[in-house]
């Protein structure tokens, strides 16, 4: 792999530490903004194709507001048919689920369930079937979480890692795609600027004190997970790099 395109949605979310391990690979790394009017690139068979996230939906596609989306889900398509290595993350999940048949829905809890976001530190269990993260399952570790909507996987999809909360955190389809509900990008640095940025959204889900417990949550999680998390990203760019894009 030479090339990793970055197809990012807003300004505070983007690759992160994904950038760092590329650039530890000597990847050329090209950052795509949607938001602003960037074109969507031309892929060839070495690039990777790194999807960030963003506070749309799957939902909002054919919207006034984003009108780029449905183009991007449609290339998305495209380049699943082309056999591009991709990886989503969040709302990138959400996009390549949805371009493989999938769809999503709004996330609940409780009982009655209601609407209810998934925000903040917590584990995420991996399935002992994925062989080439079998290492993962031995030891479950906190992630972070920041979305509203859960993934309704379509059926060509492998269910890799879920969380207590969402079952749909990690999946995988065919042998050059994979998705990530969680973020394992996130630096101190962009934890603090989303929740400085995001309150109403954090409050959705932890309440008034929300900020705060983030905070804590990020002194406790943040730093203790960033070597297993730079591990994780390694582990996907091997295994897509093993891959022969046809």
């Amino acid at each position: 792999m030479k090339r990793l395109l970055v197809l990012q949605h807003l300004e505070i979310e983007g690759p992160g530490l994904f950038c760092q391990i590329a650039k530890e690979r000597d990847m050329n790394i090209e950052i795509i903004r949607l938001d602003l009017g960037n074109r969507l690139p031309k892929t060839n068979k070495d690039d990777l194709l790194l999807i960030m996230g963003g506070p749309m939906s799957v939902k909002d596609i054919g919207s006034k507001k984003y009108p780029w989306l449905k183009f991007e889900r449609d290339f998305i398509k495209s380049e699943l048919n082309k056999k591009t290595r991709i990886i989503g993350v969040c709302l990138g999940a959400q996009l390549l689920a949805n371009a493989a048949g999938g769809d999503v829905e709004i996330l609940k809890d409780g009982s009655p369930p209601k609407p209810k976001p998934e925000i903040g530190w917590s584990q995420v269990f991996f399935n002992k079937s994925s062989n080439d993260l079998n290492k993962f399952h031995e030891t479950p570790f906190h992630v972070l979480h920041w979305h509203g909507d859960r993934i309704l996987l379509p059926q060509n999809a492998e269910l890799i890692g879920s969380s207590k909360r969402c079952k749909e955190q990690f999946f995988k389809i065919g042998d050059l795609a994979y998705g990530l509900q969680f973020h394992i990008e996130s630096s101190k640095e962009m934890a603090e600027r989303w929740i400085n940025e995001d309150k109403l959204f954090i409050s959705k889900g932890l309440g008034p004190k929300g900020q705060a417990i983030l905070r804590e949550q990020e002194k406790q999680f943040g730093e203790n997970t960033i070597l297993i998390r730079k591990l994780l990203i390694n582990k996907l760019f091997n295994l897509l790099g093993k891959q022969k894009a046809l």
